[in-house]
Parts: structure tokens; sequence; C-alpha cells
């Protein structure tokens, strides 16, 4: 397994397949693991450079969770191991290879071998994909760590521009080191060799103003002179006895085919072709067509050292036929006969005797119509050539021993469109499609349809091609509004093509064409699944008499050597060009068996939902979630839509239950009639909702609520289901506490706890936590939101993540920790921003506005609630006016604040939520008190607690008021005892009048 720090943390898998690492404390634990090169890290340890002073209470466990998580991801036990000594990982790091190329390239730059030291260093900052530990960067070991592995970086920089310029390559290397010079303007070795390289490119008069510039700086900001060395070649440069270093030149030209356009994207390729080319005799880079192989090859090889002594081959395999031409193809590309005469001898024997060079590389590309050919000639070329080098690019292995593989897959598609400027796909689309409009920009009005046009594609730098040259004739939306018809639309590719590399659908014919015909009958019926399939869903579907079940692994191994097929050790996938084109040559019909097969999965996996095996049954909802909609879609049934109703629930997709029993995908009235309601939202039946499915009523609390009937409640309770006997404790503490009755909400903890339901543990926490907040017992509070804040983690689900986030910054700032609350709302702000969650980043907002108003900083407030106004009001809500009220009652202005009461006021009064009608009755009580009416302020403040069922004495503004209308207590204890409903009329009439 290989780790790669220097930049975003990722894992690999041995056939370079990047790992998903999901959640960021999961990627600082790799992270930190890795840099141990191997050795254990203790417990303790590790508990400090993940959570520093912030360790949660139960950080063992937490830290043991973590670790399950990781061992999960990366697919065993035995990926993170439990030695003497704490846990340690194994595997390959880019950061230990970083120092040792760097190094090496250091001690051949000092022994004189700046050749070596340049392609050295080069392998070695081709590693880096952006700054170290790029996305963990708030781990409390992150910072020296990225700081030490940037000023590493720097110097190997520095050594590459050292060695480039010695060997006279001062013109190629001047814009990066006037690039380098100004982010580092203090370096005197970056000065130095700036100024031998622009005396080099006979710029005298600009290398002693370097000298002059470096001079002022380190006098003027450090109170130094130069040191010592910089100074002598100054005194060199004035004297004109600075050597010019003579650009080397290249022993014969190049023999690689000339790059008509710029190389886009795949730097991590790069930096591991540079590596393997490093370690390995036979590379081959395996991937499917159109994936840019070829280019790939050339790239990498045009970098290698052998290069430039003119020892690379290129002998392209395109158009060969047949295996027996392989050999004279081969000799063409190296010259016609020996150079000695001798035209004896075997194919091998001629070739071998050609390469005779020393170091060399031999490009065999597009070897797969001549795979075992190519692996014969390989392999005997490699055994007597013990220098020689073999690049091949295929759609399947020469699968010979000591082969290395390279997979190539699309390139990295934006997770948004924020982020599409900055993606390789992207950039690849722009920059042709400028080659065809010149005028084309990536701007607000095309970025969508590029995107959409790059996802489509699968990233696929042809088919991107293919798309950007259609440009000629149409516009970006009209291109991605006809990809459902891509094999018409994408066939303008280049005239000097070969025919199967000028269209989509001739790149994927030569795929499919070079199929057997179980490979081809597989094939065809794996593109059924929309999500990719498991081996156990290939065999449930597409077995049959003519592809026996025992025959399916295998073949779809066959699928997966050629590159028409995907698996990353759990699921067999296609890209969706290659699924378009598979599916047109389906000839039956897999509904029946599709729908069956995935109903039963859902209805095996539904229960555990609820259960202590709830992540792993989430795990595979998400993982089949595409295959599960199509066959609900593609034949509707009652049982589908139980099977899928509470993994909706869970996930924050109830919107998909109502669609399917109201919009688009209409089911038969005998489905509705199943569900004891005419429609999702005609009146309450709460037996017949529980009977449904346990959970419904708890998505219908609001209703119950209003509702008399409870007697399908009370049968709940006493239920021997302990997760429906918890979800009824919770759901009569909600209906209770919408009648101003507050409980103690232990009975639904206590009863999900049994279950091991997650979901409802976070739920049930929430109330529990918010009990203590209103009597001030902020330790207890913290502790139970930091659980709840966890649970969400594990879950995965971002909005009750966020909501548990939320509650615990809010609870930091009513506790007096601003710092802390300002520390959670940033990182908060930040990711919800980075995952387009602009409804949670309004929330957010909110929150820093009351941090603000509460630090005396009034003015950031209102600065802040200013950027909530530019969104839309679908997403703010009531929720600016209602804290600009809250502003105004802090800068003491009474005329503006009683302005906003009553358009505050009313959303809550309209929402008739507790919480929401005892908040407005704070803040009435805040107005009353600023217009002088402290006794109305006091009998409104307790209102808020009549409604409530408790008065907040964790709020320090409402604390602070109350201490502010002493003398008026009893005015306070008529409002407490004041009767629920007459409190909730008396708000209405009197928040709506101005006095």
């Amino acid at each position: 397994m290989r780790f790669s720090l220097l930049g975003p943390v990722q894992a690999l898998s041995d056939d370079t397949t990047p790992i998903d690492i999901g959640g960021a404390r999961l990627r600082m634990l790799l992270a930190r693991l890795v840099l141990e090169a191997g050795r254990p890290v203790s417990a303790e340890s590790l508990i400090d450079d993940l959570w520093g002073e912030e360790a949660p209470a139960g950080a063992v466990s937490a830290l043991q969770g973590l670790v399950s998580r990781l061992r999960r991801a990366l697919g065993g036990a035995g990926a993170v191991e439990l030695v003497a000594g704490g846990y340690r990982v194994l595997g390959e790091s880019d950061v230990r290879r970083f120092e040792e190329l760097a190094a090496r390239g250091r001690r051949d730059l000092a022994a004189g071998r700046p050749q070596e030291a340049a392609a050295t260093l080069a392998q070695a900052l081709g590693l880096w994909r952006g700054p170290a530990l790029a996305d963990v960067q708030e781990a409390p070991f992150a910072g020296p760590v990225a700081t030490r592995l940037a000023d590493l970086r720097a110097s190997a920089l520095e050594d590459s521009f050292d060695a480039e310029v010695r060997l006279g390559r001062h013109a190629e290397v001047l814009p990066d080191l006037n690039a380098a010079a100004i982010e580092h303007p203090l370096s005197e070795r970056l000065a130095e060799l700036r100024m031998r390289a622009l005396a080099a490119a006979g710029r005298q008069s600009d290398a002693l103003t370097a000298y002059a510039e470096i001079r002022d700086r380190l006098g003027d900001e450090l109170g130094v002179d130069p040191s010592p060395a910089i100074q002598e070649v100054h005194l060199a440069l004035l004297r004109g006895e600075l050597e010019r270093p003579v650009a080397q030149a290249q022993a014969v030209p190049s023999r690689l085919p000339a790059r008509l356009t710029s190389f886009v994207g795949r730097e991590r390729e790069l930096g591991q072709l540079a590596g393997l080319l490093g370690s390995s005799r036979l590379v081959t880079v395996v991937g499917p067509g159109g994936a840019g192989k070829t280019r790939l090859a050339l790239e990498a090889a045009g970098r290698h050292p052998a290069h430039e002594r003119g020892r690379v081959w290129f002998v392209g395999l395109a158009g060969v036929g047949a295996p027996d031409q392989l050999g004279d193809t081969v000799l063409s590309a190296l010259s016609s006969l020996d150079e000695s005469g001798s035209a004896g001898g075997t194919h091998a024997d001629r070739i071998a005797q050609l390469l005779d060079v020393g170091e060399a590389v031999l490009v065999l590309d597009n070897c797969e119509h001549l795979v075992e050919a190519a692996a014969e000639l390989a392999e005997q070329l490699l055994a007597r050539r013990p220098e020689l080098r073999i690049l091949a690019t295929s759609r399947e292995p020469l699968a010979i021993i000591g082969e290395a593989l390279c997979h190539l897959g699309p390139l990295e598609l934006p997770s948004t469109p924020a982020e599409a400027a900055q993606s390789a796909a992207v950039r690849l689309f722009v920059e042709r499609a400028a080659g065809v409009r010149p005028d084309f920009t990536l701007d607000a009005e095309t970025v969508e349809p590029v995107v959409e046009i790059c996802w489509r594609l699968d990233g696929l730098p042809l088919a991107l091609e293919l798309a950007a040259a259609k440009l000629r004739a149409m516009n970006v939306g009209q291109i991605a509004r006809r990809l459902d018809d891509r094999f018409r639309l994408l066939t303008s590719g280049s005239r000097t093509a070969l025919p199967r590399q000028r269209t989509l659908l001739a790149v994927v014919e030569w795929s499919w064409d070079l199929l057997d015909d179980l490979e081809q009958l597989l094939a065809s019926r794996l593109s059924a699944f929309p999500g990719g399939a498991t081996l156990e869903s290939l065999e449930a579907v597409c077995a049959d008499e003519r592809l026996p079940a025992d025959d399916v692994l295998y073949v779809a191994g066959s699928l997966v050597e050629k590159s028409l097929v995907t698996h990353d050790g759990e699921r067999y996938r296609m890209l969706e060009t290659v699924r378009a084109f598979c599916a047109t040559k389906r000839t039956e019909d897999l509904t029946a068996r599709f729908h069956d097969h995935f109903l039963a999965l859902a209805e095996e996996h539904e229960p555990l939902l609820r259960t202590g095996e709830q992540l792993r049954a989430i795990s595979f909802f998400e993982a089949e979630y595409d295959n599960l909609i199509h066959a609900l879609r593609t034949a509707p049934s009652a049982r589908f839509v139980g099977a899928m109703f509470w993994y909706w629930g869970l996930r924050g997709l109830s919107s998909q239950f109502e669609s399917f029993l109201e919009y688009g995908h209409a089911l038969p009235s005998q489905v509705r009639e199943a569900f004891g309601v005419v429609g999702a939202r005609a009146g309450l039946d709460s037996a017949g909702a529980r009977e449904f499915h346990p959970a419904r009523p708890l998505m219908r609390m609001a209703e119950l609520a209003l509702s008399d009937d409870h007697a399908d409640l009370e049968q709940a309770l006493r239920s021997q289901d302990p997760w429906v006997r918890a979800s009824a404790h919770w759901e009569q503490d909600f209906v209770l506490a919408e009648q101003g009755v507050l409980r103690s909400g232990l009975e639904a903890l206590r009863g999900f706890e049994e279950a091991g339901d997650r979901w409802g543990l976070v739920m049930s926490l929430l109330p529990v936590a918010r009990n203590h907040s209103l009597k001030a017992e902020y330790g207890p509070a913290l502790a139970l939101l930091e659980r709840a804040a966890m649970l969400s983690t594990e879950l995965g689900t971002e909005d009750y993540l966020y909501l548990c986030r939320a509650r615990l910054a809010r609870e930091r700032r009513r506790s007096g920790d601003l710092e802390g609350a300002l520390r959670d709302i940033q990182s908060a702000y930040r990711q919800a921003t980075e995952r387009g969650h602009r409804r949670l980043e309004v929330n957010i907002l909110v929150g820093l506005a009351n941090v603000q108003r509460l630090s005396g900083e009034l003015d950031l407030a209102n600065q802040t609630l200013d950027r909530l106004e530019s969104l839309p009001k679908e997403l703010t809500g009531d929720l600016i006016v209602s804290t600009r009220l809250e502003n105004r009652l802090a800068e003491g202005e009474a005329e503006e604040a009683r302005r906003l009461l009553p358009l505050a006021v009313a959303p809550q009064i309209e929402g008739g939520y507790s919480n929401g009608l005892a908040w407005a009755a704070e803040l009435q009580a805040g107005v009353l008190a600023l217009e002088d009416r402290p006794e109305e302020a006091a009998e409104s403040l307790g209102m808020s607690a009549a409604i409530r069922g408790a008065f907040d004495y964790g709020e320090p503004e409402l604390t602070g008021l109350l201490e502010r209308l002493a003398g008026f207590e009893e005015a306070f204890r008529r409002g407490t005892e004041m009767p629920r409903q007459t409190a909730i009329d008396r708000l209405t009439v009197s928040a709506g009048s101005i006095v």
C-alpha cells in the first residue's frame, strides 16, 4: 500500500487505485501514522496529536473508533497494526521517497554531477500535489510537519535551480527562479542563483539589480549584510569574472513524436511513473480507450534522463495488424539495419543489438491487440539488456514477471462548480475549447454546463477533446443537453488519427471487439447496473445457462484486465460512456431479476438501520443506492418503498418518499392504499403510519403534537422492540415539550443505547443537552453535544453533524467561551462552504453574528448579517430580522427594535413551536425593557418560561436582562404562572402592537 501526504492525504492500493478516506479526523490519523514510517505511535501521542487540548471525554474510545474506521477504509485489520508501543501503518510514503530523492540529488550536485542531480530532483519535486498535509492542516501535529516539508521542498527547488543553471539552462529556469525569489524575498541562495542565471543570459545590469534588491531587503528587514558567498558573486560580476555555463547539447535529436497540444493534469501519474521507471524495468500504463495513455507515456519518457542522451525510442503499434509484424515495426523505429551491417538472427536478437547503448527506454504504445507477442518480445529484450527499461501502454497488462502497472483512469473531476477551475478535466476541456473558439472562457454562464460535460463524459481526455471540437457549431449548453446521444454527437476527431480513434463510438467499439463472447455477454448485462455491481449481484442477476454463476468471477476479471471494467475490491463498475455503449448490446430484459434481487437485499438490510449494525447497513444503502432507485423506478412496489423509507429518513431524504407517493414516480393505487394514507400529507393516521413503518410517525411529529389521539403512542411505549419503545419515548417527549412540559429525555436515550442506533442517540442527546443548558449546566451540556457530534461523524450525516456543531458553538458562546465558539463556527463554516451547503451556511453565519455581538463587536455582527442579505430569502427565513433585532437591543436602539419586533415574532407565532414562541416572548421582553416598561418586560420574560416549560437561565443576555429587572419579581412570577395558551394569546396580540 502507498500513502501520499505531499498534497491532500491519500491512500493508494497496490495497483495505485485511490482509497476513499472519509472524514478529516480519519485522514489526520492516517497522516500521523504514515509520518512515523512504520514505527509505532502510542495512543497518548495520537490523542494529543489529533485533538490537542480539546480531547473529547472518552478519548481512548474515540481513538479506537477512528482506528476501526481506518482499518475498514484500508481494507483490513492488518493495514493498521496494534503492536508493542502503539499503532503503526506499513507501506510506502511519498514523504520518505521525496526525502530520499532530495538527499540523493543534493549529493549528486555536491559531487559535480548536475545532469543526474537535475533528473533526480525533478522526480522528487514531481511527487508534490500541493501543500503538504493540505486537508488536515487543523491537526495539532500538522503545522510543524508541513513547515518542515515545505522547507525541504524549497531547499530541493533551490538545488534543482542550481543544477539547471550549471547545465546552462539559464533561459529555461529564469521565469521559475524569478517567481521563487518573489515568494522567498530573503533567500540569499535564490538571489545568488538568479544573479548567475541573469549574468549567463547576458543581463549583467539585471543581475546587479538583483544583488541590490537582496542587500536592501536584508538590511531593512533583518539588519544584516549579505553573506560572503553572495558578495563574492557580486564582485565577480563587477569584474566580469563570473563563469558562464554553456548549455549541454543533446547527443541526438529527440526520437519521440512531437506533441501538438499542451499536456494538462496527470501530475500524480507522472510522479508515479517517474518512481516506477526508477525501480522497475517494465512499466505498463493500463487504462480504457481515450484515457490518454499514449500522451502520458510520451510525457513521462520525455522527462526520463535517458531522453537527454537520445536513448528513448517510441514504437506505435496501433496500426500493426498481426503479431508477426511486431518485430519489423520495432526494428523500423530503431533502425532499418544493424549499424554493424549484420542482418542475421531473430527480430529479438537484432533489436537487442541495437539497444546495446547503456541506459535506454523503449516505449511500446498500444499493445492490447498484440499483447502476447508484445509480452514475449519485452521479456526477451529485458533478459538480454540489463540497462533497458520498457514503458508500454495497453488496455490490459502484458502479464510477465517484474511488470509494474500504472492504472490510468479519468482525469480529476470537480466536486462542485466552485472547484471547476482547479479540476484537470475542466482545464483540459477549457484549453481545447479555446483552441476552437479563442473567446471561450470559464465563467458564471459556462461553468455549470462544462462541469456537466466533464462528469457525464467520465473525465476521459479523448471524449472531452471531441466535445470541445463541437464548439465550432454549438455552445456548451447545447453540447451538455445532447450527451444522452453521445455517440452520435462526438464524431469530430482528427482526420489524421487512426479510424478507431476518430470518434467516441469507434474508441469503445475497438475495446468491445477485443472481447470474446462470454466477456461481451457479461459486459452487456453489467450495463444494467447504474451503480456498479458486487460479485454477489452479478451472479444473481447475470448468471444463466449461457453464463454459469461459477464463471462470472473469471469473466468479470477478464473485463477488468482489458480495462472495460474497474474493480475497487468490492464492486465492478463501468465508465458511463462504456456502460451506454454496452447497454445497446444487451438483448434480454433483466428488469424482473434486477428488481427482485435488490428488493431482497434492501429488505435484508433495512431492519439493521435501527440496530448496532447501523453503519454497515448505511454503507450498503449508500453503495447500492443508484441500483436500488433504478429497481424501484422500473418496477414500483409498496414493499420497495417501505424498504427504502428509513434510509431516506436517516439521510434527510424524506422528500424522496413524498415524491414516490405524489409526484413523478407515481405508484399504482393499490400501493398508495398499502400506506394507510391517501397521500403523504393527507391527515394523520398514526396507527397506519406505524404499521407501514415503525419510524414513519417520527417524520410527522408536528401533526402528532396537534392530535388528541395518542392511543398508538401508548401502545408503542409498551412494545417489545427497544427501538420502537425508544422512538415512542422520544415522540412523547416532543409532544409534551410542544405543550410546555419538559421531561428528562433519559428514557429515549437509554432505549436507543439498548438498540444501538446512533441516529436515535444523536436525536435524544440534543434535548437532554438542552435541558442542562436551560439550567446553565454548561459542562454536562457540552459533553452531551460533543458525544452527539462524534456519533454524527460516524454516521457521516452532514446535516446532523452541522446541527451538533452549531449547538456546540452556541453552548460555548452561552458559557462564555467566545473563543471556542468562534473556532467551532469557523471550522463548520469552512466545511459548509466547501460542500455547498447554503442553508447550513446561513445558520452558521447567524451563530457568528451572535458571538460577535456578545464580544462587543456590533459593527462586525451587522456586517455578517449584511452578507446574509445576498442569499435567497427561502434560505435565510426569519433568522436575519430576528438577529438584527437582538443587535438593536444590544445597541439600545428602541425605535428600530420596536419596528423589527412584529417582523421577527410573526414567523415564530405562525410556526407554533414552543422554542420559537418562547424566543418571541424573550425578544418582546427585550424591546419592552428598552422602552422603559420594566413590569411588562418582566412579565413577558416569565411568559417565555410558561410557553417553553422552563426559563432559559443558560442565556447570558436573558439572565442579564432579568438582573436589570430586579424589583419586578412579582411580574416575572405572574408570567411564569400564566396558562400556556393564555401566554401565547397575549404574545400574539401584544407583539404586533406598536404602543
